[in-house]
């Protein structure tokens, strides 16, 4: 293997070697306990979360995107599921006041876990990895571009909670597989 390959493989295991699992299991739980989830994020990490919010639909989850047509309104009982690596964007803060004001509950995935994003969550799962807050000067801990790193934890943690997720709600692979499209 190439030592960029080896890098950055390597830059992601250590993400994981701090991850909290404990957050990892609590995020899950309250995933598990929503009425309904609704997911929200920015370029590239709005790329995996919808990947993700396809694997909850897949084990049959009321899931949905944020932005989609057919998003419903957000309430008590619901979840708000956000990832910012950086920690703010505008649309994500905005779209996190509308949704603490109807009473959902917001789970928030940052690097960034004393951010003001953080500060609006009812809960934060920090993965530790370099995003565009932190990719220059003496901050820079990848050699991956800009938030490379963050998104490609955010793939691999994603991967995770769906295999726990799964085994804790005891789903069925084949149940998944049978809500998968069939209009490829």
């Amino acid at each position: 293997m190439g030592s960029l390959y080896a890098t950055a493989l390597n830059e992601l295991a250590g993400v994981f070697e701090k991850i909290a699992d404990a957050d990892v299991d609590k995020a899950l739980d309250m995933i598990a306990k929503a009425k309904r989830i609704v997911v929200f994020g920015g370029g590239r990490e709005r790329l995996q979360i919808m990947g993700f919010a396809m694997r909850l639909y897949h084990m049959g989850l009321p899931v949905a995107v944020e932005g989609d047509m057919t998003t419903p309104p957000v309430g008590k009982g619901d979840l708000f599921m956000v990832t910012c690596g950086p920690g703010e964007i505008s649309t994500a803060l905005a779209l996190m006041g509308v949704a603490k004001q109807a009473g959902a509950t917001i789970l928030f995935l940052t690097a960034q876990p004393k951010s003001r994003g953080a500060a609006l969550a009812d809960f934060v799962l920090a993965i530790p990895a370099q995003t565009m807050a932190d990719d220059q000067g003496e901050r820079k801990s990848s050699v991956l571009p800009m938030g490379s790193l963050f998104e490609g934890a955010l793939f691999v943690l994603f991967e995770v909670m769906v295999l726990k997720l799964r085994d804790t709600l005891k789903i069925d692979p084949a149940v998944m597989r049978a809500n998968h499209t069939n209009l490829e």
